[in-house]
């Protein structure tokens, strides 16, 4: 077994694929995980606040927060890479572990936003739609950008993250999975898509009252996190896994209210398309013509450092740059300008043989380029034309120009200094031995950490083998709790007991807040409505805290009276709400959760009536509850 992970990892470390769906991956990373900054920024106060707005205890939150936004910029811009994958590692292990995020505000995924993290600390997610390749480049000025090579990365930096971060984590979902009823029957993703509480607003029950089809979505998942690890990198069967996991979580993205967990799932299956692709894809988007060609002078640093800018965001390869010195003379269209002109001024020529020069070259070339388009229309406006020409001028004038042989031109290819550089690419290159058979080592190591989580709680916890007083098991379940923390903490694995039986038995009951504003109306709380659904943006973390910790199958009132609080507090002062002349009513509705499908279950949950069990009052920012001793019997 040894032997074979061993030389898999030769063979994959050995394979250079393109690197565009590595890019790809960072940039929309770093778009899932800025998204979730500003939904943490939104609800800071109700997340970190003891009591929303009245006791902040964490008044520096927003500014760290802020920092952690700025970190997830340079992450997708691809901007100081190494740096940036670095601190937002450590921000998600801080804001997750040393925060109420943990224990009270758990979104679902932050545990696989962890374990990516930290795979991107080994990615070279610099190597395409990055800054710092641009950098790279303005390094090196005089050498032109058609002749570096198009960016290649070992095959490993795909599969790797895929088998932890998706393998490992299908797997250990499924043998939980079938400990559930509702999945043994079939109907794994019917039940909680007839939840008030967990459906998006999209009214989905075409599909939940088909009962063959349901089963068949069911049964499908199964199978398909089953063999997920064992068959995700077969050439033929890669589209088939590819399509099916683009398809169950754009489901879970699109029906349930927990966008976040669907939205960076589907991160991960960038890095599952075909090789092949990219590169069908990179030449079906190139124009098999330039639009536009740019004549510009080779001698002239800042020349050279603005076609390296424009190549490098004309992802669609339309504008294409030539050294005025050596290739003008040959377009005859370009022999009216002098050899002396040509060097003033940055020159252009369209398909059309229509000449332009200084700003007007620009304004073409953002134009040509398609998506800069509406730049270019408004450089071309009468003001700013006029503007920009005299501020081209004052540069254009007194900008230097250096002589240059051809030995500057083409100087040494400037390496990143990155993690992976240093050890995919230097380390594996001397000694791809001792390489493999280290990587290999961290490997078992890592599917030992996994096999822990898997067997403790989806076996042994579920199969009560670890019973607390036993001599024997005691220890070793103490132990493997101490071994699951660590990983957690910085790999990210965590059990994936997901929606399971355990979860919905028994939850035959929701509650929701309304209050009576000045003029003796009710009024709903925008948080759950008369449906039972919670409302956007109350969605993610905000829908975990309320239906999977206040309001469970056995409710505790120590925690509901907690959270009543803090969903008052906060929705009241965002509202405009005075608190302390506003009384709060508590409503509780029946609906089902069965383990059997049911005929529009949904909308029967739906229409199931409130019932007022209850009230809140605010008085000198001191909040008091009148409501039954057990919820639970009502």
């Amino acid at each position: 077994m040894f032997k074979f992970i061993i030389s898999k990892i030769l063979e994959l470390q050995s394979k250079q694929v393109p690197a565009t769906g590595i890019g790809l991956f960072r940039l929309f990373y770093g778009l899932v995980t800025l998204q979730e900054i500003f939904f943490l920024l939104y609800f800071n106060h109700l997340i970190f606040d003891p009591i929303p707005y009245i006791d902040v205890e964490f008044p520096m939150i927003p500014f760290f927060l802020c920092l952690w936004g700025i970190i997830a910029g340079f992450i997708i811009a691809g901007y100081r890479y190494q740096f940036a994958v670095i601190c937002n590692y450590i921000f998600w292990i801080v804001f997750v572990n040393f925060t109420t995020m943990q224990r009270d505000f758990d979104g679902g995924f932050d545990s696989f936003m962890t374990g990516a993290g930290f795979f991107l600390l080994f990615m070279p997610g610099d190597r395409a739609f990055s800054i710092d390749n641009l950098r790279y480049k303005l390094s090196t000025p005089f050498r032109h950008y058609s002749t570096y090579p198009k960016p290649t990365v070992s095959s490993l930096t795909y599969y790797l993250p895929l088998l932890i971060c998706l393998g490992f984590l299908y797997f250990d979902s499924a043998v939980h999975k079938l400990f559930a009823e509702h999945w043994r029957n079939g109907l794994g993703s019917w039940l909680p898509s007839t939840q008030p509480y967990y459906v998006s607003a999209i009214d989905m029950s075409f599909l939940l009252n088909n009962e063959l089809l349901e089963k068949a979505i069911g049964y499908a998942i199964l199978v398909f996190q089953f063999t997920f690890i064992f068959f995700f990198s077969n050439r033929r069967l890669r589209c088939l896994y590819l399509f099916a996991g683009l398809a169950l979580h754009l489901g879970i993205t699109v029906s349930l209210n927990i966008y976040p967990f669907g939205m960076g799932m589907l991160v991960f299956y960038i890095l599952l398309v075909p090789f092949n692709w990219w590169r069908a894809m990179g030449k079906l988007l190139t124009a098999g013509q330039p639009a536009l060609t740019v004549f510009f002078d080779q001698q002239c640093p800042l020349c050279n450092r603005t076609v390296l800018i424009f190549n490098h965001f004309d992802i669609f390869k339309r504008i294409d740059f030539k050294s005025a010195q050596d290739y003008a003379a040959q377009y005859p269209a370009m022999a009216a300008i002098s050899p002396e002109a040509l060097m003033l001024d940055l020159y252009a020529l369209d398909r059309e043989n229509r000449i332009y020069s200084g700003v007007n070259t620009y304004i073409q070339i953002l134009k040509k380029m398609r998506y800069l388009y509406p730049v270019g229309l408004i450089l071309s406006l009468p003001g700013i034309h006029a503007f920009a020409v005299i501020k081209y001028r004052s540069i254009a004038d007194s900008r230097a120009r250096i002589p240059c042989t051809s030995e500057c031109i083409i100087t040494p290819e400037l390496h990143d200094q990155n993690l992976y550089h240093q050890i995919f690419e230097c380390f594996a290159a001397r000694k791809p031995k001792a390489f493999s058979r280290r990587l290999a080592k961290i490997l078992i190591a890592i599917l030992i950490l996994q096999l822990n989580s898997t067997i403790h709680y989806g076996l042994a916890y579920r199969l009560d083998f670890a019973a607390k007083h036993n001599p024997i098991s005691a220890p070793i379940a103490e132990a493997s709790n101490a071994l699951i923390m660590v990983s957690l903490t910085f790999l990210g694995i965590t059990p994936h007991a997901l929606y399971l039986h355990d979860h919905f038995a028994g939850y035959d009951h929701i509650l929701a807040i309304t209050y009576t504003d000045q003029n003796g109306i009710e009024r709903w709380l925008p948080f759950v409505n008369q449906q039972g659904r919670l409302l956007a943006p109350n969605w993610g973390r905000i829908h975990s805290m309320w239906a999977n910790i206040a309001v469970t199958p056995t409710i505790n009132n120590t925690r509901l009276q907690k959270f009543i609080m803090k969903v008052t507090a906060f929705w009241g002062r965002k509202i405009g709400l005075d608190i302390n002349n506003t009384v709060f009513h508590i409503k509780l509705k029946k609906i089902n959760a069965p383990s059997y499908w049911v005929y529009d279950q949904l909308h029967q949950n739906f229409s199931a009536p409130w019932t007022t069990i209850g009230t809140v009052k605010w008085s000198g920012n001191l909040i008091s509850f009148d409501l039954p001793a057990n919820i639970n019997s009502l």
